[in-house]
């Protein structure tokens, strides 16, 4: 899938999140958490990505006064966004990230045998 957005670290960082689990529904402040990311960062790059065809959004349904919160949109990778996000992020180096974003996203041990980014 051709890409037509920039590929910044920030975006870098939300691919990231919803390559960690492609088939999962993230709404945009857990995104945002995970990356280590502002909302007002977050919701433009998520726009782009849906704009590309790399992801897909929806909105719950919620009824908000039961709740007591707004309904949230959720998004997921597309089939070809999710093959097109490992594809990509394999073809960059690292982006700079927050210990947040470390902690929930390290798979490997780092040297001394703990996850990368543990004290």
């Amino acid at each position: 899938m051709e890409r037509s957005f920039r590929l910044t670290i920030p975006t870098q960082r939300v691919l990231a999140v919803l390559a960690s689990d492609p088939g999962a529904e993230h709404h945009g402040y857990d995104i945002g958490q995970q990356a280590g990311l502002a909302s007002g960062t977050v919701h433009p790059i998520l726009a782009r990505l849906e704009a590309a065809g790399w992801v897909t959004s929806h909105w719950e349904q919620v009824d908000e006064s039961a709740a007591g919160r707004r309904a949230r949109r959720y998004y997921s990778l597309t089939e070809s966004g999710a093959a097109s996000a490992v594809e990509t992020l394999a073809a960059v180096r690292p982006a700079p990230v927050t210990e947040t974003f470390a902690r929930n996203h390290s798979r490997q041990p780092g040297a001394a045998g703990r996850p990368i980014g543990a004290s």
